[in-house]
């Protein structure tokens, strides 16, 4: 199914529309429409208004033997399917209808909501990698420190007015009231020695290319390329942070001195005192915090023309979840 239209191949789609992402209750019906004009056989449609209702939807769509699973939403409602299907056939579309929707950014999938159903009826199966965090899944970030105050302060009104832009104003309300950390970053593979940091800002763990509105997490990171990208931003002055911001878009910040970058396959992450860890906008986890990737984890459709990934069908054996 790599290389050939999707919708020619699969014979039982389920849509799962969060209608509570910031475009869900807006598009619902038009995603639903858009997708069947475009060929995908739908057998299945849920709407969902809350995180309950969404694990409900999808673990009944995961059971009842469906091709696709096409799910439109955030980053947040993409990662908690994908940790649903990895591992599995079912094959992941993505309808972006997010605030952020970094993951269709990674996976150049288009915003117009006509021409993402056209991407899931006529694009290529790609694999990709899985982040997980004591178990639970994410695939573009997961992180401490100041992006769990901005994620706090992400409220839904805010980020329907003003889009990605809702994460400046967020990130400004934050980092005044921010409380520097402590962290130890240890490496169970024995590929880096342990790393004792003071006096931080954050720490992140990449899986994908792309975050917060399109940041990127590193000039060479990728959805596809099995390792995590970690880094750890050190408090500074002001006009160190603004300095650092600048260089956030095209992930060039991991070059800057107040910043550490390593990569690896595993990281435990241990802080005083402990910190919600956030994952993929959704405050999900507490550390101290085991992060590992799962390789070629999700079959995902992408449009014919991305480079984002590739279809390699060899999966790492899936570890039993925390």
């Amino acid at each position: 199914m790599s290389t050939m239209k999707v919708a020619g191949e699969v014979q039982s789609a389920a849509v799962v529309i969060n209608t509570g992402s910031r475009r869900g209750a807006a598009a619902s019906h038009q995603a639903v429409q858009g997708l069947r004009e475009a060929g995908v056989p739908i057998t299945a449609v849920h709407h969902v208004r809350s995180g309950a209702e969404l694990a409900g939807a999808l673990a009944r769509v995961v059971a009842g033997g469906h091709d696709l699973l096409v799910v439109g939403g955030g980053d947040g409602t993409v990662s908690y399917a994908a940790g649903l299907v990895a591992g599995t056939d079912v094959v992941l579309g993505i309808l972006p209808l997010g605030t952020a929707n970094d993951l269709a950014r990674t996976l150049e999938i288009p915003g117009n909501l006509a021409d993402a159903c056209a991407a899931v009826a006529q694009g290529k199966v790609v694999d990709i990698d899985l982040g997980r965090a004591n178990g639970l899944p994410f695939l573009n970030v997961a992180s401490v420190g100041l992006s769990v105050r901005v994620a706090e302060a992400l409220s839904p009104g805010l980020k329907r007015r003003l889009g990605p832009l809702a994460y400046g104003i967020a990130t400004l309300r934050s980092y005044a009231r921010h409380e520097p950390f402590a962290a130890r970053l240890e490496f169970p593979d024995g590929d880096h020695e342990p790393m004792q940091l003071e006096n931080l800002l954050q720490v992140a763990v990449g899986n994908g290319r792309h975050y917060g509105g399109g940041n990127t997490v590193s000039p060479t990171a990728g959805i596809d390329d099995h390792t995590l990208d970690i880094y750890a931003i050190l408090a500074a002055p002001l006009r160190e942070h603004v300095k650092i911001a600048r260089l956030l878009r095209d992930g060039s910040f991991v070059g800057h001195d107040r910043v550490y970058h390593v990569t690896s396959r595993h990281v435990r992450l241990v802080t005083g005192p402990p910190q919600s860890v956030n994952l993929d906008g959704e405050i999900a986890a507490v550390t101290p915090t085991d992060f590992t990737v799962e390789r070629n984890a999700v079959h995902v459709v992408v449009p014919q023309a991305s480079t984002s990934a590739l279809f390699d069908g060899a999966r790492a054996p899936r570890e039993p979840l925390a």
